[in-house]
């Protein structure tokens, strides 16, 4: 098994927009290109794996420029086959029904270089074993994938994932958007230091605490803002309270207008939020993963309100519960009380720097206040 996730991506039903999805497969760094017809494998550039996958029970005359041959059927017929091309590299498709198919499955995933492996049932405890059974294994496992849902759920497998995903191109996009997928979707985001340049108590509101579907890092939280262009990271309740236990899918996040930062690069309001909802979680190193929200409540408590500025004289603000137990994130992991925050103080943020209208980015003229 491997931590670099490949995409491969299937033009056999391309149609006319064949030309413009390899384009953009091109432009997007896709692993692999798989055609039925080796006509439509030429011209690619050596970056692209070109991968040959002729209907099952078909052995095409030639293999033309493939450099990995995807067969079905026996071990005797992928043998004479790579006897026959030694340069090509084969490998073995298989369908997934029923226990015996899953034991043959189980055994290409331990044996060949390549295994490319069809699953009927919508169940991932199949894949679940494959995985499981061929964790030591050298090959390379490619599931396919109906869509970008399914690949995220490929992709995050037992943890470990197939090491590969391949997706019909049916149009432009797919491509971009199983890249996307592969490496979770987010990457990392640049977080800066701010200094606390006031706090004030402001009387009762709501708030809302984010109860995720994932357990979260001491070094881990939500960034949170009354403003689109100016955010917090606000801690998970990951660390010691006194009168309660830790709650390590949890973030006290902030007042109900806050703003915080969802899936596809867009804003959503804490009070948008809903069981089954995305955010973005950041650590303090600002690498980014979206993970589901369970669970949102809402309760009117006492408010904090902490004002920031950032190095470039960039204002921030920041709305909490007024209770020293609701923490943000400071340099070198600090764990701040929210309560305890003095002028001079610094926190971790983020700068988002387009405008946002529905919560996407736009580039117009927004001014917050």
């Amino acid at each position: 098994m491997s931590s670099e996730k490949l995409c491969w991506l299937d033009i056999r039903s391309a149609g006319k927009a064949r030309q413009a999805i390899v384009e953009e497969a091109l432009h997007q760094r896709i692993d692999g290109i798989v055609a039925a017809d080796p006509a439509d494998l030429e011209g690619l550039p050596p970056t692209v794996t070109k991968v040959l996958m002729p209907p099952p029970g078909k052995q095409p005359a030639s293999y033309g420029s493939a450099g990995v041959v995807i067969l079905a059927g026996d071990a005797s017929a992928r043998a004479q086959a790579a006897e026959a091309a030694p340069d090509v590299e084969f490998g073995r498709l298989v369908e997934i029904t029923d226990a015996e198919s899953l034991d043959a499955a189980i055994e290409a995933a331990r044996t060949e270089r390549w295994s490319v492996l069809e699953f009927r049932d919508p169940t991932k405890i199949p894949l679940e074993i494959v995985i499981a059974a061929a964790a030591d294994a050298d090959g390379a496992i490619i599931t396919m994938a109906k869509n970008t849902e399914e690949a995220a759920v490929i992709f995050g497998c037992l943890q470990l994932g197939s090491d590969g995903v391949l997706m019909p191109g049916r149009s432009v996009g797919d491509a971009t958007a199983l890249k996307a997928t592969a490496a979770g979707g987010t990457g990392e985001l640049l977080l800066v230091e701010l200094e606390v340049t006031a706090v004030a108590h402001i009387g009762m509101g709501e708030r809302a605490c984010v109860d995720t579907c994932s357990y979260l890092g001491k070094d881990e939280g939500i960034l949170v803002g009354s403003h689109s262009k100016g955010m917090i990271l606000c801690v998970s309740e990951t660390h010691p309270l006194p009168y309660m236990p830790t709650r390590p899918f949890r973030v006290n996040a902030g007042a109900i207008h806050s703003y915080t930062l969802a899936d596809e690069g867009r804003t959503r309001y804490l009070s948008e939020l809903r069981a089954g909802s995305k955010v973005m979680v950041v650590d303090t190193k600002g690498r980014t993963r979206t993970v589901a929200v369970g669970r949102v409540k809402i309760e009117t408590r006492p408010l904090i309100s902490i004002d920031a500025v950032a190095a470039g004289g960039q204002e921030v603000n920041l709305i909490l519960q007024d209770d020293w137990h609701v923490r943000v994130l400071g340099p070198g992991d600090a764990v701040l009380n929210s309560t305890e925050l003095r002028p001079g103080d610094r926190v971790l943020g983020h700068l988002p720097t387009a405008d946002r209208h529905v919560g996407y980015p736009i580039d117009e003229f927004c001014h917050e206040q």
